[in-house]
């Protein structure tokens, strides 16, 4: 029986066994040390120092602004003038459009002015026919002077036949009649001199100068209502009283009939615009005359302008209304009145300003607030 050899070992134990992997060095614990102080500042530092700055931040702004108040119930407000024609007439020529800008002077509007024309020329003739009105009583004047010299030489003449009469009738060497004639011709002749010199102070009353402009008082009616015709001639040319932008022209029309006082065209002063911010009586407290102000447009989102307080109401809205409030009744509700407040623009807008635009206004009503201060 065969012997079995001893066994070899078998392949897999030769070989040698595999090294295990060697396992990462541990981190230095000295950084993680360094870095746990530096994360405890900065938490430390936002935790203490962002509030402190708020505060800070805070209360320089309480300081310079001192508080304010604010509505949205504010307009832009400008001088509006409902121009009207100051003589009647047909209107010949319009000048304008709506919406143009017009100069101080320049022409709006014209009025037919041929009536008017002939009046100046009536009144003219007027002052003509004074004149000769003059002339005529100066030379009345002259003939009642001649007219009193003959009227004396008449008393005179019948003076001296009436004594010449009345001692012959002491004689009896006339008649009664004689006498009588001769009486009643001294009696005429001494009424023509009073009448002649009364015509002669009539005339020289007339021909007399005003005490005032020293012109005789019938050429100077004339030469004033000659002055008037001329004023109503010039009056049916219509010019802008003021600088300013025409609103409502449509009321202009050539042929249309003008009545004197009716407005026509209406003339808004766009370089002096001005808000009217009504503030509830509520925050009226600390606000005063010159306190500066910030105004915002709804129209100009962005644009903010500076101003100033320029007068507070001496009333409320509804003091000023057409059907003011009554309050004395039974049921009644108390309602927080508006004060309308007038604040002037410090700076002139970057864009055009337009009549009732909506505004937002902020017056800065604390210490140090108060513009040009």
């Amino acid at each position: 029986m065969d012997q079995l050899s001893p066994s070899r070992p078998q392949a897999e134990d030769a070989t040698p066994p595999k090294r295990a992997p060697k396992a990462d060095p541990l981190p230095d614990p000295a950084p993680a040390t360094e870095a746990a102080p530096k994360a405890s500042w900065r938490t430390r530092l936002l935790m203490f120092g962002l509030p402190l700055a708020l505060i800070a931040g805070g209360a320089v702004w309480w300081l310079t602004s001192g508080g304010s108040v604010s509505t949205d119930n504010a307009y832009v407000q400008m001088d509006k003038v409902s121009i009207a024609a100051e003589v009647g007439g047909r209107i010949t020529e319009v000048a304008v459009r709506d919406g143009q800008q017009v100069a101080k002077g320049q022409l709006l509007f014209r009025i037919d002015g041929e009536p008017y024309a002939l009046s100046v020329a009536q009144a003219t003739a007027a002052i003509d026919a004074a004149k000769v009105e003059v002339g005529n009583l100066s030379a009345s004047a002259n003939t009642s002077s001649v007219d009193i010299a003959a009227a004396r030489e008449d008393v005179k003449f019948a003076q001296v036949n009436f004594d010449r009469q009345a001692a012959l009738m002491e004689k009896g060497f006339t008649t009664k009649a004689a006498y009588d004639a001769s009486r009643h011709a001294l009696s005429q002749a001494r009424e023509r001199v009073r009448q002649a010199e009364a015509a002669a102070t009539e005339a020289r009353t007339k021909l007399a100068a005003g005490p005032s402009s020293g012109i005789n008082p019938q050429v100077e009616a004339a030469r004033v209502q000659r002055s008037q015709a001329q004023v109503n001639l010039d009056r049916t040319t219509v010019r802008s009283p003021s600088a300013g932008r025409i609103a409502q022209s449509d009321r202009l029309q050539v042929g249309q009939m003008m009545v004197a006082g009716l407005p026509a065209v209406t003339l808004v002063d766009t370089a002096h615009p001005w808000v009217e911010a009504n503030f509830k009586e509520t925050d009226l407290a600390d606000m005063r005359v010159g306190q500066r102000a910030e105004i915002s447009f709804d129209a100009y989102p962005g644009l903010t302008v500076r101003g100033h307080v320029l007068t507070i109401g001496a009333g409320t809205g509804s003091e000023f209304s057409v059907l003011p409030a009554q309050n004395a009744t039974g049921n009644w509700v108390k309602v927080t009145q508006r004060v309308p407040v007038r604040i002037a623009f410090d700076e002139k807008p970057s864009r055009d300003m337009i009549a009732g635009l909506s505004a937002d206004v902020r017056v800065f009503t604390g210490g140090g607030a108060v513009s040009g201060e």
